[in-house]
């Protein structure tokens, strides 16, 4: 039985954790959530076990095999250290540590041999790729194994709920007002975030586009190992609560069989819609662990069987993918604890 702490328990992506992990063979550890002192003494569960939320005391990483980080930046960058230090694996979900000496960005559902072999005992934590970078990755891989690409264009309709609670409450209460005709609270965007799509915030904002969008550059790159395609990525703020959105374009070295195409997309966590009637959306992509990708030739080639420019349409569960994604790392990082126990 493993002892696993959960640092940010009470956010989004927290709660979805908590869920992939009771239905992952690691549901039968003991769990400890933790969290901001605000959030402290709330009844939550993981699975059929339920206990309390608890502030984060100096000592509640002790002999804990893995302490998973949901919060704010600033809860990970506070706190992982000690986790460190008391032996716990650290996982970081919040980004913030994807840019510190040692640390690997992971996604084992990629086939990557570059990034499977830079963990062992001395990475000091692991980072769950960005869902956005994920998606991104399985999808352009597969397809760059079959029909080398020159470069992949791609811009991602960022949800509000990539943001946490406080940006989903905030767009919420600017529909609301938008329909009475009420002053907009700003908090969180600093402009109208609602019935608006928007490629950059306010200048007082708390909320930043350039610096996801570079944060799913520097995953990508991480995941890509050279056997991706280039990516050209704009992100774009869409009026919507949950689940990302991805146009891509792609142009192929060489023309390529349609049917083929379609072949290497499909397989483990990858499902290919074929019908126009079932296009895949942020709804359609709530609640599934597969992202959900429609292929369509460049028009004006449409009755041709070979492709070489074509167009995407992506969607999935950012945070069930980011959730399902930090489950299978601490899966993978199983082997550096064989016992379950504090080395």
């Amino acid at each position: 039985m493993y002892k696993i702490a959960i640092a940010g328990a009470s956010t989004l992506v927290g709660r979805e954790l908590k869920e992939a992990l009771s239905e992952s063979p690691l549901a039968a550890s003991h769990f400890t959530l933790l969290d901001e002192e605000e959030a402290q003494g709330q009844l939550d569960q993981v699975g059929d076990e339920a206990t309390f939320i608890q502030a984060i005391a100096p000592d509640a990483f002790e002999r804990m095999d893995f302490t998973f980080f949901c919060g704010s930046e600033d809860l990970t960058r506070k706190h992982w250290r000690s986790a460190l230090r008391a032996g716990s694996t650290v996982l970081d979900l919040s980004g913030a540590l994807d840019q510190e000496t040692g640390v690997v960005v992971r996604a084992p559902w990629l086939d990557l041999p570059k990034t499977e072999a830079a963990v062992d005992l001395f990475t000091p934590a692991v980072v769950p790729a960005h869902p956005a970078a994920l998606a991104l990755a399985l999808v352009l891989e597969r397809l760059h194994q079959a029909a080398p690409a020159h470069i992949a264009f791609a811009t991602l309709l960022e949800p509000a709920s990539e943001f946490g609670r406080a940006a989903m409450d905030e767009l919420h209460q600017q529909t609301v007002n938008l329909l009475s005709f009420q002053e907009l609270p700003r908090e969180q965007y600093d402009t109208q975030a609602a019935y608006n799509l928007l490629a950059g915030m306010g200048e007082a904002a708390k909320i930043s586009l350039s610096a996801v969008e570079a944060r799913i550059r520097r995953h990508y790159a991480a995941l890509s190992a050279d056997r991706c395609p280039a990516l050209a990525l704009q992100v774009v703020h869409a009026p919507v609560f949950h689940g990302h959105t991805f146009s891509i374009a792609i142009e192929l070295e060489k023309p390529v069989e349609i049917a083929e195409l379609e072949k290497a997309l499909s397989g483990d966590h990858v499902e290919l819609v074929q019908e126009e009637t079932d296009s895949p959306s942020n709804l359609s992509a709530i609640g599934q662990n597969d992202v959900l990708v429609r292929l369509r030739p460049e028009v004006g080639v449409r009755n041709s069987s070979q492709v070489s420019r074509l167009w995407l349409w992506v969607a999935s569960d950012n945070l069930r993918l980011q959730a399902q994604n930090a489950v299978a790392c601490a899966m993978d990082l199983r082997r550096l604890r064989p016992r379950g126990t504090v080395q």
